[in-house]
């Protein structure tokens, strides 16, 4: 009985976690560019919002900026 408490627990641990990984960037699709990129560093931009970041080698963007980025002035 205590054994199956604890895979359930782990069970609803793992799922919360693989959920929070995949889908803080759900709207954004991120595309390296690899020549805009400084040595040491990838360069990434979301072909959804067009935001853009630099970070360092390796990592991945995990987060959305469709919110942090100015973006073009309101039509008036």
């Amino acid at each position: 009985m205590p054994l199956l408490i604890l895979g359930f627990i782990a069970f609803f641990v793992l799922a919360w976690w693989w959920r929070r990984s995949r889908t803080l960037t759900r709207n954004c699709v991120w595309r390296e560019d690899r020549r805009r990129a400084a040595p040491g560093t990838s360069f990434h931009h979301c072909l959804t919002c067009g935001a853009e970041l630099a970070l360092p080698l390796g990592q991945e963007p995990r987060h959305c900026l469709r919110n942090a980025q100015p973006g073009p002035p309101p039509h008036q």
